[in-house]
């Protein structure tokens, strides 16, 4: 794994992709790698606009790539469904759950759900769900779901989802970010359990520069902690590119292990995939089967195929 770059990632001729937040940070750089492999990608974008302009991009840099772009809002389960509804291949060999939002103001996603949990956890979970059907009639398909090392400033609350009782927008992120390790868990033991051949696995990229990290001071007009958060990613930061290489490694490497948590090597900040630490509440078997019942239930999808 040490030193691992793109050049590392098989033929992905005849694949098909759909990878969430592909307009723009690690997203992008995953949907344009995966493409100059050869992979049919779809961009799963929540802006019609930049998903686009990401296409057109996208094209620019990797001519003749196929590629698509769908529109996806995670934070609306009915645009959920439609998006599962108009996928139109018989196969999906690799769902990348890249999307995410971080540390906004309390808000709410259409379906009332507190928007960090709802975006980052709900939307995918929903979507993993729906598209089930598809990964699973793939041999070696892959399920990768983006978390981060931020994960560790809390467990979930299973009683508390939507964070109601007190809302602290990083603990918030944190726990969403829990949910999305919980997640992967849960999933691969219930393929282990059902002898399915999909692989769930989790990525991180450290502390990559992206869009992310300003979005809530833009929502706010806080204008200092926008620079606060620009400066930072200018001086710390590692790029985009290098920030997706762990996605990518867990999306197309030959020896990634189901549950795997990959992030970059040094103290899980930058540099090349790495398997990365991770909290031991987020291996909970428990909780996870917890969380997995509590998601069934909020979003209305049922993984039939994967009882316990």
């Amino acid at each position: 794994m040490s030193g691992w770059n793109t050049d590392g990632i098989p033929d992905q001729s005849g694949r098909v992709a759909v990878v969430t937040g592909a307009n723009s940070g690690l997203g992008y750089v995953a949907a344009r790698e995966l493409a100059r492999k050869g992979a049919q990608v779809v961009l799963a974008c929540r802006s019609e606009v930049r998903g686009r302009g990401a296409v057109e991009r996208l094209k620019g840099e990797v001519p003749g790539s196929p590629v698509e772009l769908a529109r996806l809002d995670l934070g609306d389960l009915g645009s959920v469904r439609d998006f599962a509804d108009r996928f139109s291949y018989d196969r999906l060999d690799l769902l990348v759950n890249n999307a995410g939002v971080m540390a906004l103001p309390y808000g709410s996603t259409a379906d009332g759900f507190e928007t960090q949990f709802g975006v980052n956890h709900l939307g995918h979970f929903a979507l993993t769900g729906l598209l089930l059907p598809a990964l699973l009639a793939t041999p070696g398909a892959r399920v990768v779901t983006v978390s981060s090392e931020m994960h560790a400033l809390s467990n979930i609350d299973i009683d508390d989802l939507n964070s109601g009782r007190r809302y602290r927008r990083w603990i918030a992120y944190g726990r969403s970010k829990t949910a999305n390790l919980l997640f992967t868990h849960e999933l691969a033991r219930r393929l282990a359990a059902h002898g399915a051949d999909v692989l769930a696995a989790a990525a991180h990229p450290g502390y990559a520069a992206t869009n992310l990290q300003g979005a809530a001071p833009r929502m706010e007009g806080r204008r200092l902690a926008g620079r606060v958060m620009a400066l930072g990613n200018k001086l710390f930061a590692q790029s985009a590119e290098t920030g997706a290489l762990p996605i990518l490694y867990a999306a197309t490497a030959p020896n990634v292990r189901p549950d795997s948590f990959t992030g970059p090597s040094f103290m899980m900040w930058r540099g090349s995939p790495a398997p990365s630490w991770r909290a031991s509440w987020t291996l909970n078997d428990t909780m996870g089967e917890r969380l997995w019942a509590a998601s069934e239930q909020l979003t209305g999808v049922a993984y039939d195929r994967l009882k316990a």
